[in-house]
């Protein structure tokens, strides 16, 4: 077939490591990296969040998501291009390392990631558990134990396989799309009934008049519901030609997203006025409740169970790999590297994150956790949006299947960190006391592992396990 190597060896890439060790398997699709990409992103944000955007845009809230995504594309684009030129996992680690060739660095980078899913899963797994009680099966069962068997069993899909993992995933993120494909067609008779350019009056906190600052305002608080894109960039060893599949699948991520998230945002302020959404603590099971009252309610707790679990699923599949990536490297203890001769999964990696999200699942609510992590996560945009470039520029660097002009990791780069700044002046206190504590507790951590090398050299891999890295011209 045409772009396959004639090679007769066996294929590396999906078979062994240099050292005899066994490779992570490629299977992964573009249409299975853009239901990566997707899943990630829709979660059960958007069920919550449509509510609290609408009390910042009154009904123009559809152009929050609008501008948000065009600002998280950006560094999406800059993700896509790095996973296009540097398909592996760790990547966000691996290319800190390759620009910046500062292993402390390189791994708060890593560990930020890491930390940032770790806390995404433990919370998941309580949102399951008590939406279990609530189906009224499990209801005498307490959330703790509920949130450790669903994590066990998510254990154990993650451990099985990347192929299992991909196809739990479509199943997770098919029914969530249906779930907002339902509001969407039932609400489609009220579209033009409400005016999408409605916003809040002057007397209620709003501006004089709708402008630019007022929308980039709004667009904070929904950029975060486009935060899952940038988990692709750990998939890339288990990716069929990445150079092509990653930035594909990635971007037709996104804009699926904006798409369903608009026209969610439109629906929802057309059979609800804004102003009514912004107070119901279920803005679309409201909306369900009045286009559809023939819709059982039951159904979306059902649905918000499987949007969730799916975020849990994507998030463990990312950390296993991100650890086993920066053990690769030599920044975490190299047994986290392994990769089980049958499932050809990282399974040591999937067994010491079981174990941590399990402690954390069990402290309860760690919100303030989780919001210090997504600061690091920003953080970390702002670092790999330089890093690319910082390789941009470099000569001899690889180019990538997909490349982009210098400006949008540079615009990248700005956008997430007047974010990141806007996120700590105007947010609560503890959430950027924590990550600073989170921040302190890595360099701990880096100094009494104190790697002694770190690879930043490792050759680029195709799906059959050759190089694909033309040099830069």
């Amino acid at each position: 077939m045409p772009g396959e190597s004639a090679d007769p060896r066996p294929a590396a890439g999906d078979g062994m490591q240099s050292g005899g060790e066994p490779r992570l398997r490629r299977t992964m699709t573009a249409y299975h990296v853009a239901f990566y990409g997707l899943g990630g992103m829709l979660g059960a944000g958007i069920y919550g969040l449509v509510g609290e955007a609408a009390g910042q845009m009154g009904s123009a809230v559809w152009l929050a998501f609008l501008v948000s995504m065009t600002a998280a594309l950006l560094t999406g684009l800059s993700y896509a291009s790095i996973g296009s030129r540097y398909p592996r996992a760790a990547g966000a680690a691996y290319v800190t390392q390759r620009a910046y060739g500062r292993p402390l660095l390189t791994y708060v980078v890593g560990l930020a990631v890491v930390c940032s899913g770790l806390t995404s899963i433990a919370t998941q797994s309580r949102v399951v558990g008590s939406n279990l009680q609530r189906l009224g099966v499990l209801e005498n069962v307490p959330v703790t134990v509920l949130a450790i068997g669903f994590l066990l069993l998510l254990a154990a899909v993650v451990f099985r396989g990347i192929r299992e993992s991909m196809w739990l995933n479509i199943v997770c993120t098919v029914i969530e799309i249906s779930g907002l494909a339902l509001i969407i067609v039932v609400g489609l008779p009220y579209w033009g009934s409400a005016d999408l350019l409605e916003i809040p009056p002057a007397a209620e906190g709003g501006p004089e008049a709708l402008g630019p600052v007022f929308v980039m305002q709004a667009a904070v608080l929904t950029f975060f519901s486009f935060i899952g894109f940038e988990d692709i960039l750990n998939i890339g060893e288990e990716v069929k030609n990445p150079r092509r599949n990653i930035p594909l699948g990635l971007i037709l991520a996104m804009v699926s997203a904006t798409l369903i998230y608009v026209a969610v945002a439109v629906t929802a302020v057309s059979v609800v006025p804004w102003r009514e959404l912004a107070a119901v603590p279920g803005p679309l099971a409201e909306v369900a409740r009045r286009a559809a009252p023939w819709f059982p309610e039951i159904m979306f707790v059902a649905i918000t169970i499987f949007a969730v679990a799916n975020t849990a699923l994507l998030n463990y599949v990312m950390g296993s790999r991100l650890a086993y990536g920066m053990a690769r490297q030599g920044l975490l203890p190299q047994a986290l590297g392994r990769v089980h001769p049958d499932r050809r999964t990282p399974h040591l990696a999937i067994a010491v994150i079981l174990l941590l999200v399990i402690v954390l699942a069990m402290l309860g609510d760690i919100a303030q956790l989780a919001s210090a992590t997504v600061l690091l996560l920003m953080t970390v945009f702002v670092i790999v949006n330089n890093a690319l470039v910082i390789l941009k520029l470099r000569h001899g660097e690889p180019r990538g299947g997909f490349e982009v002009p210098i400006a949008v990791p540079i615009l990248g780069a700005l956008v997430c960190l007047t974010l990141l700044v806007n996120r700590v002046l105007g947010g609560d206190w503890r959430a950027p006391a924590m990550a600073g504590a989170l921040l302190a507790a890595i360099a701990l951590l880096y100094a009494l592992l104190r790697p002694s090398h770190v690879a930043d050299d490792d050759p680029l891999l195709d799906e059959a396990g050759e190089s694909t890295g033309a040099p830069a011209e």
